[in-house]
């Protein structure tokens, strides 16, 4: 069934908001860069220091572009920035996206690319799905090794992420339709209370602003 085993769910998800998380050889998550000068600075060489080597931020309400630029150049960035209001996202936000993430991966084995938004729950774990698709991977496979490697990934534009492949790709209605039932079936599966966790990442905002 392909579930998620409950151990890897976590009770402080705000423990989860900023570290990397690797997904695939060569694809990771997580939520954003500090907004303070020396967090961002530290959190941004711990990246490197990881081996990334490219970022890939999905934030509609922010870039890093500058900063990035300054404090590491050899670091390639690409900006898509999202809305996160819930609903659909766009299919041309997907392509350009998209091809940013699987570029990178096929230009050179050894390419380290995160994608982040801001807290790494929807946004970032949603194109990471999407870029999966792309290389390869199933949709239990590419949604699992999402949740396994980051626990507080929603993945909420998962539906939004199969319907824009199948369109690429010359799909049938029946065929999506199918596809976006599985990808159903798996959060019925595999539920996570983006509020709970959402509301815990804001509380370490609060504390920490």
């Amino acid at each position: 069934m392909n579930k998620v085993k409950d151990s890897v769910m976590v009770s402080d998800p705000a423990s989860w908001w900023r570290r990397l998380c690797r997904v695939t050889d060569q694809l990771h998550l997580c939520g954003d860069l500090p907004q303070s000068y020396w967090g961002a600075r530290r959190n941004l060489k711990g990246w490197v220091d990881d081996g990334i080597t490219h970022i890939v931020d999905v934030r509609g309400e922010y870039s890093d572009e500058d900063l990035v630029k300054k404090l590491q150049p050899q670091v390639v960035y690409a900006f898509h920035g999202t809305h996160d209001n819930g609903g659909p996202q766009k299919n041309s936000w997907f392509n350009e996206a998209v091809d940013s993430v699987v570029a990178a991966i096929r230009a050179d084995p050894r390419n380290q690319v995160v994608v982040h938004c801001h807290m790494g729950v929807n946004r970032a774990p949603s194109l990471a799905f999407a870029a999966m698709l792309e290389l390869g991977f199933n949709i239990t496979d590419a949604l699992t090794a999402i949740r396994s490697s980051r626990p507080i990934a929603r993945i909420l534009y998962a539906d939004s992420a199969v319907r824009w492949y199948g369109n690429r790709h010359g799909w049938s209605e029946q065929k999506t339709a199918e596809a976006r039932q599985e990808a159903k079936n798996w959060h019925k599966q595999n539920p996570v209370d983006a509020g709970w966790v959402i509301s815990r990442i804001r509380k370490e905002e609060r504390v920490n602003a």
